[in-house]
């Protein structure tokens, strides 16, 4: 049975102090609460260690938002896989929509980061889905297999042990548009027959895979009830220790 992932990713918000205080009221909140699902907190890079502090010998996870394409070299302003696990970081987050908009991240960064994350120990939580453009024309499914096509096939240790997938409507961030529990199930169901027709039939069905569309305390439960729906990429609402336990809850 897949344990569910709930995963806060804090963008560009909180540092050191405020990461720190955030990070200790998570780790408090979830010992409390009967079969925990894996908890897992992304602050920024310049918290990492405040963050790494609180948390250590607690049962909540640290993880980055992004990793170098490198180990090492003259990349100023990168920070490297290597770097992050030494830092106490766990998981690191690649490809979210945010960096493929913004950075123009391509399918071969990914690939290359990932690798540099799984060479590091870390397991990496890769992002894919489709924009509201696209949703509208009817094209969801063909822009989901192309992306996961793009990088799973190529990686040099692709495996569930190492490897979160996680399903970003891009249309349902922020756009007044919403994606119901049953789409959402589709494009999971989906997602999963792709990995595996990539990567096997086994793989498929012990991969994790979390919904980052917008998942609030209000919609937590019903969306983590779908039986392809692994958790959740949790944006805006891991900001706040207590609605971020509160969809932490809802996956219990």
């Amino acid at each position: 049975m897949r344990r569910k992932l709930v995963a806060g990713n804090w963008k560009l918000n909180l540092g050191p102090a405020a990461a720190a205080k955030l990070a200790r009221q998570v780790a408090l909140g979830v010992p409390g609460l009967d079969r925990p699902p894996e908890v897992l907190v992304c602050p920024p890079y310049v918290s990492i260690p405040a963050v790494a502090a609180v948390l250590k010998d607690s049962a909540v996870r640290l993880g980055a938002q992004n990793c170098a394409v490198e180990d090492a070299g003259a990349f100023t302003g990168e920070v490297s896989a290597p770097m992050l696990a030494e830092a106490g970081a766990t998981h690191v987050i690649v490809a979210h929509s945010e960096r493929r908009t913004h950075q123009r991240e391509t399918d071969d960064d990914f690939v290359r980061k990932i690798d540099r994350a799984h060479a590091a120990g870390l397991t990496a939580v890769f992002c894919y889905g489709e924009r509201l453009e696209e949703r509208r024309a009817g094209r969801e499914r063909d822009v989901v297999r192309a992306q996961l096509a793009a990088v799973l096939p190529r990686l040099a240790s692709p495996a569930p042990a190492n490897l979160v997938l996680a399903y970003e409507p891009v249309w349902a961030i922020g756009t007044g548009e919403t994606a119901t529990p049953e789409q959402a199930q589709e494009i999971h169901a989906f997602s999963r027959g792709i990995v595996g027709e990539l990567l096997g039939n086994d793989a498929a069905a012990r991969m994790r895979i979390l919904y980052g569309g917008s998942m609030k305390p209000d919609n937590a439960v019903e969306l983590m009830r779908q039986p392809d729906i692994d958790g959740g990429l949790i944006g805006g609402a891991s900001l706040k220790a207590e609605d971020f336990l509160a969809i932490v809850r809802g996956a219990i």
